[in-house]
């Protein structure tokens, strides 16, 4: 490993730590060279499949990519990053264990929409709008009921005395 302050290769580990998981290597690491210590992080790195586009495109996956849209549509949303993280991680578990090549995009949405959908229902929202392409305001009200809890009261034709139902569609 080089020293990025230096670029020396004589580095030495000081300290070795595992995360919880025991998928990612922490190395504490001191430059012989200029003393200086960094820190570097192994994990292993595995062969994702490609992404193939509705257009017919087919694009490398990007894990950063993955989390700058999971981050858009949990942005203000108190969740975090940690659980951001893991969802990922999920994700990209699935991804490999359909042991493919190539998957599309729409299964690699449906993925994030499951994620989401645990996370927070407002993102969950969110990311369905743009995803699923609403085509008229039915659809996305559809959507809202899906993820609204349901109380005995309603299912059983009462009128609901939860104002934020109202509130929520202007009513």
């Amino acid at each position: 490993m080089k020293c990025p302050f230096c670029g020396d290769a004589n580095t030495q580990v000081t300290d070795t730590r595992e995360n919880d998981e025991g998928d990612v290597v922490r190395r504490r690491r001191r430059c012989v060279c200029c003393d200086k210590r960094f820190t570097t992080h192994e994990r292993i790195d595995l062969k994702m499949p490609h992404i193939v586009k509705r257009n017919g495109n087919r694009t490398e996956y990007v894990r950063n990519k993955l989390l700058a849209s999971m981050q858009l549509a949990l942005r203000k949303r108190p969740v975090t990053t940690e659980a951001l993280e893991a969802a990922v991680d999920r994700i990209e578990a699935r991804l490999l264990a359909v042991g493919e090549t190539e998957i599309p995009s729409a299964q690699l949405g449906d993925l994030v929409m499951k994620e989401l959908r645990r996370l927070d229902k407002v993102a969950y929202i969110r990311f369905a709008s743009v995803y699923r392409n609403f085509a008229d305001v039915d659809e996305f009200s559809s959507l809202v009921r899906e993820v609204q809890p349901q109380s005995h009261s309603r299912s059983r034709g009462a009128p609901s005395s939860d104002k934020s139902d109202h509130d929520l569609f202007g009513e």
